[in-house]
């Protein structure tokens, strides 16, 4: 375990990226064209371009388009704008953090929470090694302790050696949501840093994050993760290097890192008061948390009272009821509740925020830090990659569908439309399958979604298509952003099976994410991937064919154009594949 970490100890995070007015300002003006041209594609689709001797093929075709671009909305009002880059200073005491704390003078109290349950125990230590260097310029009292739902007696060990807390308990109840839920039981600090097993705080998580909870009203500050142990590929040379900037190639072959989700989409919801959490590197409120749960739990009383009440109504009517069979049954509606500080949800993080951000009453904010505080493992294999991708999608729908966190009362419109974008994403698995798969339609049957693939068509979708590549490419400047749509195009067989998977009911689990590389080849999970690539280039080959034999409607400008169209699918099928292939350096082998 050692030897293998050794190789990347030195590797240190990117900087955050730096907020520019201008940019913004450039970003905002094509953003604004790309959606006025991209309404005027998308109503001229629907008036005028469709096959009308194909409607089974032209319609799905256009309501994908068209919740493409609903989606692209969601996504430009996220992006819409930023701030500069600031931290706050760092409070000294804790009335500087809690001003009506009967003991202003103390000093801050920090209970940093790593959740285990079956990793190695000597990857635990080297988070607790790292957070026992933790600096910060006033006195603190930081308590490090280690929620182990495993109940294993090495792990005990080696927090009696580092001389940390060993917190465990008799069940596995809520997972790491009820492993938090017990700590909390049973620990009392000011402030919580939640800590994954594999999470390894810098000196700086606290003198750079706890300056946010001046402001009474922070609940939770969010830090970017950062995965430091894939390849970090190389900077393009000479003058491709200086004029696009941080691009690599040659990284992380699973896509895994987070830069776009946290330095640009989450970092941006900070205008709205949006940003979520996360999990791992993020820092509560205590306060905060625990009276979101007693409020949740109220609620969820309340719920279920007026439930038994017209139960005991129903009763009533139907036989003579005793006194106290009414009282048992109110007591059982209050029971069956359970206190719990963290959702016990496959997605507790973006539950507890939704949770937070909706009470009005106390107003409660969050923040998205620029700058990473911690490092920690990525997914190795696609196994994992897989495991770790239905558990977002699924979980994230679950609180969709099932628990109507849209419409929950005290969310504002704009967190209404920060969080939905979030949930919308998932769907995208539907409308990328029509995207994925039309052009092999055409090429193989000759018939075409749009009445002519004519000049007015290009003279449609051409600009559209320019404006959008040019504005994200503006608004997301600094971070490569091909790979990222190449990833979520090849995302859709997990997305449709955790669309499947809410859709009849079934409950989501809560895998914990392995933090070893899984042995094996793994391309029997790229199959609907694989599909792709084969019938996209037999594709090509047939509308070639047919073109070169004549007595099918193919046309010249329809085959080229969905060569092409596949062509650009391929590519981003072929990544996940090839991620499905890769094998580790020889001396990550030889160390695992």
């Amino acid at each position: 375990m050692d030897d293998y970490f050794r190789e990347f100890e030195d590797r240190r995070p990117p900087d955050p990226l730096p907020y520019s007015a201008a940019r913004e300002m450039l970003w905002q003006f094509l953003a604004t064209l790309t959606l006025v041209v991209g309404a005027w594609y998308v109503i001229w689709r629907w008036g005028h371009s469709l096959n009308p001797d194909a409607l089974w093929f032209a319609i799905p075709l256009v309501v994908a388009e068209t919740c493409a671009y609903l989606g692209l909305v969601l996504f430009v009002y996220n992006l819409w704008r930023d701030q500069p880059v600031r931290v706050p200073e760092a409070p000294a005491t804790v009335r500087d953090i809690d001003p009506d704390n009967p003991d202003p003078d103390r000093p801050i109290t920090v209970d940093v929470l790593f959740a285990t349950y079956n990793e190695e125990p000597e990857l635990v230590r080297l988070g607790i090694v790292d957070a026992k260097a933790i600096d910060y310029p006033h006195p603190i009292d930081i308590r490090i302790h280690v929620l182990d739902d495993g109940k294993r007696p090495e792990m005990e060990a080696v927090a009696q050696q580092e001389g940390v807390g060993y917190i465990t308990r008799e069940g596995n109840e809520g997972f790491k949501a009820g492993n938090l839920r017990n700590a909390m039981e049973r620990t009392s600090g000011d402030l919580i840093v939640i800590c994954d097993a594999d999470t390894r705080p810098f000196p700086t998580i606290l003198s750079r994050t706890l300056g946010y909870f001046r402001d009474p009203k922070m609940a939770w500050v969010q830090t970017p993760q950062w995965f430091y142990d894939l390849p970090e590929g190389r900077k393009l040379p000479g003058r491709l290097g200086r004029i696009f900037g941080r691009m690599r190639v040659g990284t992380d072959p699973f896509v895994n890192d987070p830069q776009m989700f946290y330095d640009v989409i989450q970092r941006r919801r900070n205008r709205v008061n949006a940003a979520f959490c996360c999990g791992a590197g993020s820092i509560h409120r205590r306060e905060a948390v625990m009276e979101a749960a007693l409020r949740s739990f109220g609620e969820a009383v309340e719920r279920r009272v007026i439930a038994a009440e017209e139960e005991i109504t129903l009763e009533s009517r139907e036989r003579r009821v005793s006194p106290e069979l009414l009282e048992a049954i109110r007591t059982e509606a209050v029971t069956a509740e359970v206190l719990t500080p963290y959702r016990f949800h496959v997605s507790e993080d973006i539950y507890t925020s939704i949770v937070l951000h909706s009470d009005r009453e106390r107003g409660w904010k969050s923040w998205q830090h620029p700058y990473v505080e911690s490092r920690m493992l990525s997914p190795q294999d696609l196994l994992t990659w897989t495991i770790q991708r239905y558990k977002y999608a699924g979980g994230s729908l679950d609180i969709m569908f099932n628990d109507n966190s849209l419409f929950r009362r005290g969310l504002t419109l704009p967190q209404r439309m920060m969080y939905g974008a979030t949930f919308y994403s998932y769907l995208g698995a539907i409308w990328n399958v029509v995207f994925l798969f039309a052009p092999a339609i055409y090429l193989f049957t000759g018939i075409a979604p749009v009445s002519a693939y004519s000049n007015d068509f290009f003279a449609h979708v051409i600009p559209f298509m320019i404006l959008l590549e040019l504005s994200m490419m503006v608004g997301t400047w600094g971070i490569a952003g091909y790979a990222a749509k190449a990833s979520y195009l090849a995302f859709f067989p997990v997305g449709l099976r955790a669309i499947w998977a809410v859709a009849r009911g079934q409950k989501i689990s809560f895998p914990v994410t392995p933090k070893d590389r899984q042995s094996g080849r793994f391309l029997h999970l790229v199959r609907p991937q694989l599909a792709v690539l084969v019938l996209t280039g037999a594709g090509v080959l047939w509308g070639l064919g047919a073109l070169a034999v004549g007595g099918t409607p193919h046309t010249l400008t329809g085959v080229v154009t969905n060569a092409l169209w596949g062509l650009n699918n391929c590519v981003a099928m072929a990544g996940i594949v090839a991620a499905a292939l890769w094998q580790p350096p020889a001396t990550k082998e030889a160390a695992a």
